[in-house]
């Protein structure tokens, strides 16, 4: 069911984020339309990366499955998987908003990368 409503969420997210895109400018938008393309930009990302994670454990568990390990590979579970897209896909969002204020530094993709990895970090420790 999860997988369901956040493929229906992301198809009707990206496909407000191509309306928003082709119809106003940034300087027409204004402070809500800025809001609706950065929010609907977020849950795209979240539902491709959702699903992205998904297809790459699966296709990993399928391409171990001969090997002999001590323990054997397991998919990531979809629940899983969105948890850790929720984090990243805040990364994308943010350095468009960092560039959206001022130039970008190796600072602030740093931060940003260390944002990340105590977000994965956090949720790899919270839902264990």
């Amino acid at each position: 069911m999860l997988q369901k409503v956040i493929a229906f969420i992301t198809i009707v997210s990206l496909c407000l984020l191509g309306l928003m895109l082709l119809t106003t400018t940034p300087a027409t938008a204004g402070p809500f339309g800025l809001l609706v393309i950065f929010l609907t930009a977020y849950l795209a990302s979240v539902g491709l990366i959702s699903f992205f994670l998904y297809g790459i454990s699966r296709v990993a568990v399928y391409a171990l499955s001969g090997a002999s390990l001590r323990r054997p590979p397991r998919v990531l579970p979809f629940r899983r998987a969105y948890y850790f897209a929720s984090v990243l896909a805040a990364a994308p969002v943010m350095l468009v908003g960092l560039q959206s204020v001022g130039s970008i530094g190796w600072y602030e993709v740093l931060l940003v990368g260390l944002f990340v990895v105590i977000g994965c970090v956090y949720v790899s420790r919270r839902i264990s």
